[in-house]
């Protein structure tokens, strides 16, 4: 992300950075602190459902692919004769491509184009789709798991740059509405991954998990081609050709260096490998001394210092899904563990989450505010935590859908409104790194929760476990109510 000039706001807050110079067409008013320096277009120009599609297309793959693979990893193993350890590498190796990936292919949005990108990255997810369904030995499928991280962790942020590039062209902000469909596809797809995932194993086999990215992905290339716009040039109002960011090689394989170690570190808690938090901290170190001394690093650092209010929303966004994975599953262990319910039971029982956090991503781009569906968000994560503290194996039904439905409305909310956080706050030239890094923080809170999981339940899910988990997500809950509370950048409207 390249540095630009920001301004402060009353109370030493960074301003939101305006978006072109160009002023607001005369009798208009200006569109809040987030839309600052657009002039007022008609409601109906740009934004269409033909560019949109595609980008959601695109979208769509990563998360339908993190669930996707839940109910095919028992056929998978007994296949290739492997135990559920081994399984589970093909749901960490995902989840460790796409937390590396996400801002380096933002970054390489911004430097080489959003919709090369996003065409570039299709093209590896055909190539990853049809290099699992053809595996002929496990070490193949873990290699097509890490491809599909990378090449679907280029829909996101390519889709945010390219929603920036048609916010210059129709001179005012990218609507939420649109942002928000984003995020719907993002959770629709999540939400229907275990059940598909169950269709194709059971209709066609293990292989059709892999196999069902490639139709999708060439859809959304021949659909991109036709409707996403070429890349434009960078321009500045006076005329003059904008340079484009530079890329930073050194800058992306220390970060990349760094992540990978931590997370490492973070899949196993229960038996943690201290002696990897030495070479995480000599690559932070000398990422960070590289970051301060080069002209255009990779992650600016000194925006981030001087942008408080993006860099809380990395913290909320990342908080907020350490919360909703260890529901995700957590919970759902000790339903089928303790409660002696079925895959199929609990995949019910979590479907009021599930059109609950649907819902509410669409009542959440209804908003113009920030705060109000963040602080409601934080409200109901402290609620259900609270619940999940008192369940036994006698609580009543109705007692375990309330509390899949505390957390299905924070997750709808925090995606919906900490995306627009990220339009609004992130730099415009760097908005697709700044869109990959808020991804970035949501890997990294899905990781933690999965390691918080092994330390609570150990050898199995029980009682007790639930309530050590639940009293730390009270803890967190209560901890990121008062972020938000605090936060005064979240007085914008969008």
């Amino acid at each position: 992300m390249t540095r630009h000039g920001t301004g402060r706001a009353p109370g030493g807050e960074t301003a939101v950075p305006p978006r072109e110079p160009q002023r607001p067409a005369a009798g208009s008013a200006a569109s809040g602190s987030a839309g600052s320096g657009f002039a007022q277009a008609a409601p109906g120009d740009g934004f269409s459902s033909r560019l949109t599609a595609p980008l959601l297309m695109g979208s769509l793959l990563n998360p339908l692919n993190t669930t996707m693979i839940s109910t095919a990893l028992v056929a998978i193993g007994r296949s290739f004769g492997t135990g559920a350890a081994d399984t589970a590498w093909l749901i960490s190796v995902l989840y460790l491509a796409s937390a590396v990936a996400q801002p380096v292919l933002g970054k390489l949005a911004d430097t080489l184009g959003p919709r090369r990108v996003f065409l570039a990255g299709l093209v590896v997810v055909v190539a990853s789709g049809l290099v699992g369904a053809l595996a002929p030995d496990f070490g193949t499928l873990i290699v097509s798991r890490l491809l599909l991280g990378v090449g679907t962790s280029a829909a996101y942020p390519a889709a945010m740059a390219v929603l920036r590039d048609e916010s210059r062209r129709v001179g005012r902000p990218t609507p939420r509405p649109v942002l928000a469909r984003l995020s719907f596809a993002a959770l629709g797809s999540a939400a229907v991954g275990p059940a598909l995932g169950g269709l194709l194993v059971t209709f066609v086999g293990w292989r059709g998990i892999f196999a069902v990215n490639v139709p999708i992905a060439l859809i959304a290339f021949g659909a991109a081609l036709l409707r996403v716009p070429a890349d434009p040039p960078r321009e500045r109002a006076g005329g003059a050709v904008t340079p484009r960011p530079s890329l930073d090689p050194l800058g992306i394989c220390l970060f990349s260096g760094a992540l990978t170690v931590l997370v490492f570190f973070l899949l196993d808690l229960a038996h943690p490998r201290w002696w990897l938090l030495a070479p995480f901290a000599v690559l932070t170190a000398v990422l960070v001394r590289w970051q301060l001394r080069t002209a255009q690093p990779f992650i600016d650092l000194r925006m981030l210092a001087g942008n408080g209010a993006l860099l809380r929303t990395y913290i909320r966004h990342g908080l907020g899904y350490l919360l909703v994975y260890c529901v995700m599953y957590g919970f759902t262990q000790w339903l089928e563990e303790v409660r002696g319910f079925s895959p199929g039971h609990t995949g019910l029982l979590m479907l009021p989450m599930s059109l609950t956090a649907l819902a509410c991503s669409l009542l959440g781009a209804r908003t113009k505010g920030l705060r109000a569906p963040l602080t409601v968000a934080c409200v109901l994560l402290t609620a259900g935590a609270a619940v999940l503290a008192f369940l036994s194996h006698d609580t009543p039904l109705a007692v375990l859908l309330l509390a899949g439905a505390c957390f299905g409305a924070p997750q709808g909310l925090i995606g919906t409104s900490n995306q627009a956080a990220v339009q609004a706050y992130a730099p415009p030239e760097g908005i697709g790194a700044a869109a990959g890094l808020q991804r970035t923080a949501q890997y990294i809170g899905a990781i933690t929760a999965s390691s918080l999981i092994a330390l609570a339940y150990a050898d199995a899910a029980s009682d007790a476990g639930l309530h050590l988990m639940a009293g730390v997500a009270v803890v967190l809950a209560v901890l990121l109510t008062v972020l938000t509370l605090t936060d005064r950048a979240l007085r914008i409207r969008t």
